[in-house]
């Protein structure tokens, strides 16, 4: 395979598997479009190599990925009214959730610390999710006026159904893994110190099993809980889009830019 030149992103095939790294540890993760076209990069990569069989999504550092990077500086959108993340979504960050959904390969989140945002929302869409004890999950959006994106729509209610769906998005809480386990939220918890070595066997019994039955498998779940996803997530952008116009948005990011609770005026 051709070697990648990956800026924010680390690609690495140990016995059959392709473990793939967000790498912005000093960011704690927080995704931008570079992160968002190296990922796509690298699990293009790993799907098109048949001697890969099962993909783990990982962060380096001590985060999984903090969501979207607020700090990085954002376009204007046309009307000039504000940021413009429509564009990223549909460019970028909604065609590498597409592809966690549907590469005909296991793909494995190994949640090493937080995952916020639409760092959670990744972890949600691969096909299973074991946590550090240390970890935790946050959809963040509500808390600066937004809506959700990255499919978390979709992959909230085909985990853990419409409550604890709408519990998680409405309060914008955190979900600690132990406590994600009990809901179904995830598949399983390990103490930090074992996730590598535990994801690592997990991943390394997939690989040696049968791609065809896995891409199968796949295919027809999809087909049931992730219907109409590829629609759904252009839905959470536009819808993104007018969130991001609003002013409810601007005092969110102020808030959390000035670590203190958002006044939403409803505008």
């Amino acid at each position: 395979m051709t070697a990648l030149n990956l800026e924010t992103v680390d690609l690495q095939r140990s016995g059959g598997v392709a473990w793939v790294t967000m790498n912005r540890p000093e960011a704690l993760n927080a995704w931008t479009r570079q992160l968002g076209r190296d990922m796509i990069a690298a699990l293009d990569e790993a799907a098109a190599d048949p001697e890969l069989r099962a993909i783990v999504i990982t962060g380096a550092g001590r985060a999984f990925s903090s969501g979207a990077d607020l700090k990085a500086g954002q376009e204007l959108s046309g009307g000039g009214s504000g940021p413009d993340v429509l564009t990223p979504l549909r460019e970028v960050y909604n065609p590498l959730l597409l592809r966690v959904r549907t590469i005909p390969k296991p793909v494995i989140a190994a949640v090493n610390g937080p995952a916020v945002g639409i760092g959670c929302s990744l972890a949600l869409a691969a096909d299973l999710v074991v946590a550090a004890r240390s970890a935790y999950f946050l959809l963040a959006f509500v808390n600066i006026g937004l809506g959700l994106d990255g499919g978390a729509s979709q992959s909230l209610v085909a985990r853990v159904g419409h409550t604890r769906a709408f519990e998680m998005a409405y309060l914008g809480q955190r979900i600690g893994a132990e406590q994600a386990e009990s809901w179904n939220l995830i598949n399983e918890v390990v103490e930090d110190d074992a996730l590598a070595e535990r994801v690592g066997e997990l991943a390394a019994s997939l690989a040696a099993g049968p791609p065809g039955s896995y891409a199968t498998i796949k295919r027809t779940i999809n087909d049931r809980a992730y219907a109409g996803f590829e629609a759904l997530l252009d839905l959470e952008a536009v819808q993104q889009q007018e969130r991001a116009q609003s002013k409810d948005f601007v005092e969110g990011v102020l808030a959390f830019m000035q670590k203190r609770r958002p006044e939403f005026q409803g505008e």
